[in-house]
């Protein structure tokens, strides 16, 4: 599939739906801010002919040599979560390895929380000296746009937001993958796998990121198994081990027999082996925590972004204001994949299956979120593609914005 690097559109049927970000624990008032269809205010008339306030020159426009450039980060967590924040540690270290720089021109904010310790690391990466700054959690979106308005000759990248388009802000950006291109393709696992028909997915909020998902993971399993079910709960947090395994126990009770996860940690996975059940993972491979139960995971290779922002910071050139990338056209350049399937139990024909399925996908011949397609929003308003049509998730806006529960799928408290 080709390269998706987004324009500034914010369609508002999209936007309204744009509830996520990977890393954030926020109470429903950031939920709320998120769905909102809320622009910027609009810009005031500047004090140059054409240009509106709070717009800037192209930052960066003459370089910076590779010496002398500092890259910062801000996460929600730490590697140690061998989730969502060791994933993109993981591509900061393919980053740093493919520009090549030193272990002094990295530096980590990890465990910030989304209130003004965020602001203040935020800071702390300006004043290190840091020419790019990632921040990896949805509710560090606000910070880092009053943060990037102070600091204009500095670049900001946002993961899961999306408020770059409308800030006005040259040095403010959204990134994030297809994910919901792997999560279909380990639906298939699961699909061939299940024996009693009925999905489990632990899953973190009812945001948009989340939704969009699971049901790509259902669409995928029913890609196979037609008369596949899944039930979701949610665990209201993005990492939390007790009540991951508390859910994953629940819905493996209530006859769930294979278990995947929107959530940071390995608790789904070592619930399902301990039930003798089975488990599709997230971010990383599972395996060696429950070689008995995982499947397969689905996985982003965050380094794509991180090198491609890098460079154009050393370049001189301008980094886009929202980027979006999943499965390429030749398999080169794929910001997300599956971990090694776990061929000592996967389901005869699986990689087959899989293998066809991404084929079609790469070739422009699969999208996800093909008609027919019905489905619920959490506030209840109904959505319907048509057959011969799809979903454009994520075409417009890097963020995801599939937010409605599809046939098939059961949200249980």
């Amino acid at each position: 599939m080709k390269r998706k690097v987004i324009g500034v559109l914010l369609s508002v049927a999209m936007a309204a739906t744009l509830l996520t970000g990977c890393g954030t624990n926020k109470d429903s008032g950031a939920a709320d801010n998120a769905q909102a269809t809320e622009e910027s205010p609009a810009a005031e008339e500047g004090q140059e002919e054409g240009t509106a306030e709070g717009e800037e020159e192209a930052v960066g426009s003459v370089g910076i040599d590779k010496e002398d450039l500092k890259v910062g980060f801000v996460h929600i967590g730490d590697p140690s979560d061998m989730g969502y924040t060791y994933n993109h540690d993981q591509g900061t270290k393919k980053m740093q390895e493919a520009i090549g720089l030193t272990d002094d021109q990295i530096v980590n904010k990890f465990n910030t929380p989304e209130d003004a310790e965020c602001d203040t690391a935020l800071r702390e990466l300006v004043d290190a000296g840091c020419n790019i700054i990632f921040g990896t959690s949805f509710g560090f979106e606000d910070y880092m746009l009053e943060v990037a308005k102070e600091y204009p000759d500095v670049q900001f990248c946002h993961s899961t937001g999306y408020q770059a388009a409308s800030s006005g802000l040259a040095n403010m950006h959204n990134y994030f993958t297809s994910i919901y291109q792997a999560r279909y393709l380990s639906g298939i696992a699961a699909g061939k796998k299940t024996e009693s028909n009925k999905l489990g997915y632990v899953a973190a909020f009812p945001y948009a990121e989340v939704i969009s998902g699971f049901t790509s993971f259902y669409l995928g399993a029913k890609s196979v198994n037609p008369d596949v079910t899944m039930e979701i709960q949610y665990t209201n947090s993005w990492n939390d081990p007790k009540k991951e395994a508390e859910v994953a126990q629940a819905l493996i009770d209530n006859g769930c027999d294979v278990i995947s996860q929107h959530s940071d940690s390995t608790a789904p996975a070592t619930t399902a082996e301990k039930n003798g059940v089975w488990q599709a993972g997230y971010n990383a491979d599972t395996i060696s925590a429950a070689p008995k139960a995982s499947l397969v995971s689905a996985c982003i290779d965050w380094s794509i972004y991180l090198t491609e922002a890098v460079q154009a910071v050393i370049d001189g050139e301008e980094i886009p204001v929202d980027w979006c990338q999943g499965l390429s056209e030749d398999g080169s350049q794929d910001a997300v994949y599956l971990s090694p399937l776990n061929t000592d139990i996967i389901a005869e024909g699986t990689q087959e299956a899989i293998d066809e399925a991404t084929e079609k996908i790469r070739a422009g011949e699969l999208d996800v979120f093909a008609g027919p397609l019905k489905g619920v929003s959490p506030e209840g308003e109904e959505y319907e593609v048509k057959e011969g049509d799809h979903f454009p998730e994520q075409e417009e806006v890097s963020a995801p914005s599939w937010s409605y529960i599809v046939d098939g799928c059961t949200v249980v408290e």
